[in-house]
C-alpha cells in the first residue's frame, strides 16, 4: 500500500521536466551509467546527481555499483501505484458517465427518428 508521504515524494520527483526526461532515458536504456546520462543534458553533473537523489528517494531509480561507476535503472512500480490509486479510481467513474451520455444521446436520436 502506498502512503501519503510516498505519493508526495513521487509527485515531487515527477514535478520537474529534467527528472521526467531522466526516467525516459532509463526506461529506454536500462543500466545507463551516471556519466553517460549526465552527458545527455545541458546542466552540470552535480545538477543531474541532485535530480537522481530526488528520484532515488522516491524509489523511482535504483542504482548498482560497478567499480567506480553506477548503473541506473528505472523502477516503474511507484508510477504504477500512482496510476492505480489516482487514474484507475477516477477513470472508471469518468467512463461510466460518458457511457451514460452516449446512451442518452442515442435514445434521443431514436426518439427523433420515430417522429
Amino acid at each position: 500500500m502506498i502512503t501519503d508521504s510516498d505519493m508526495d515524494r513521487i509527485f515531487q520527483a515527477l514535478s520537474h521536466g529534467t527528472r521526467r526526461t531522466i526516467l525516459d532515458h532509463l526506461r529506454d536504456h536500462p543500466g545507463l551509467r551516471v556519466g553517460i546520462l549526465a552527458g545527455k543534458f545541458d546542466v552540470s553533473r552535480v545538477a543531474i546527481m541532485a535530480h537522481l537523489r530526488v528520484l532515488e528517494e522516491a524509489n523511482m531509480v535504483v542504482s548498482e555499483r560497478e567499480g567506480r561507476t553506477r548503473r541506473l535503472y528505472l523502477n516503474a512500480v511507484p508510477i504504477q501505484q500512482i496510476s492505480d490509486r489516482w487514474l484507475g479510481a477516477y477513470s472508471g467513474s469518468f467512463a461510466s458517465r460518458l457511457t451514460g451520455i452516449k446512451r442518452a444521446a442515442e435514445d434521443a436520436a431514436k426518439r427523433e427518428g420515430k417522429q
